[in-house]
């Protein structure tokens, strides 16, 4: 049975929700066990399997759009691109279309508005985030900004996201106010609070409401992959569908 999370938020009941943990699958380690990516060097029979098994128990209307994620900020949408593309963000206001993203340490986001009209799913590694994913995947939406529900889903947190002067640069190139989200650990080296970098930019673009935030992916390695942590790893998947 696969271990789920899902957001709480005031999105109508037709907008599907949710992401994955890495409980629950058939992967052997290092991917153990619901692994959902297939550039990770992971069996391809267990990907699939485990692919499988989500959509079942998910009940999902469609096969997830699956991106090629290059952590840029480009988003694309399943009428007008083909799986597989190179996009971080995936957009649809058309029932039954499955927007995917896989991370393990980046910031997934969730977007709908509150008629539930439009969905999106972003993905949300500090070069993306900096890049403007966030601003481009709201830009998409015909619904103002003000109407948004966004859910930030597990990354890594804020006491273990080391990062050096280069990262903190660029967001202090964004705006001053940014230096309040690095605490100094090291020299040349800073600990980064992602979750409030990404709300920032939320607030900053005008999204209504914000919730999430609450996990580190890093540190709980009961219920997450991750990157920095184990180098070679699995992927958790980050769902958003209307019917």
């Amino acid at each position: 049975m696969i271990d789920l999370l899902r957001p709480v938020w005031p999105a109508p009941s037709h907008v599907k929700a949710l992401i994955t943990t890495r409980q629950g699958g058939s992967s052997a380690a290092p991917f153990h066990s619901l692994n959902l990516a297939d550039h990770v060097g992971d069996d391809p029979v267990c990907v699939a399997r485990n692919r499988e098994q989500l959509a079942r128990e998910c009940r999902l209307p469609n096969s997830p759009f699956w991106l090629n994620q290059v952590h840029g900020c480009e988003v694309v949408s399943p009428e007008s691109a083909n799986p597989g593309c190179e996009a971080d963000a995936v957009y649809s206001d058309r029932p039954d279309r499955v927007c995917a993203v896989l991370t393990a340490d980046c910031l997934p986001l969730l977007i709908t508005d509150r008629l539930g009209r439009e969905v999106c799913a972003v993905h949300a590694g500090w070069r993306g985030l900096a890049a403007g994913v966030i601003e481009n995947a709201i830009q998409r939406f015909q619904a103002p900004a003000k109407e948004l529900l966004v859910w930030l889903g597990p990354a890594i947190g804020p006491a273990v996201f080391e990062v050096g002067d280069e990262v903190r640069d660029v967001f202090l190139g964004y705006r001053r106010e940014a230096g309040q989200m690095f605490t100094a650990n090291r020299p040349g080296h800073w600990l980064a609070d992602i979750y409030a970098l990404a709300r920032m930019r939320l607030t900053d673009a005008g999204v209504g409401f914000i919730t999430g935030g609450d996990y580190c992916t890093l540190t709980q390695d009961r219920l997450f992959f991750s990157y920095r942590r184990d180098g070679v790893t699995g992927r958790m998947a980050a769902l958003i569908w209307r019917e």
